[in-house]
């Protein structure tokens, strides 16, 4: 049985730009001012988003905070 999660979705997540040009600008500048070093590292935040996405068990949020994770050490 496939479940709706396809991880070649993750692929398409930047191009939300091209259907709602100026939500996603909004989206991408917050995005942007939450992940900025602070008080807590861009790493930090990363590991807090990981660990919510897996308390509300959502498979994108999942994947994309664990390599973002990964890649941030």
């Amino acid at each position: 049985m496939k479940t709706y999660y396809d991880s070649e979705d993750l692929k398409k997540f930047g191009k939300i730009v091209e259907f709602q040009k100026s939500m996603a600008d909004k989206f991408f500048a917050y995005y942007g001012e939450v992940f900025k070093e602070g008080a807590l590292t861009a790493r930090e935040k990363s590991l807090i988003a990981l660990a919510v996405a897996h308390a509300i068990q959502c498979p994108y949020c999942i994947d994309a905070y664990t390599v973002d994770s990964m890649e941030k050490g």
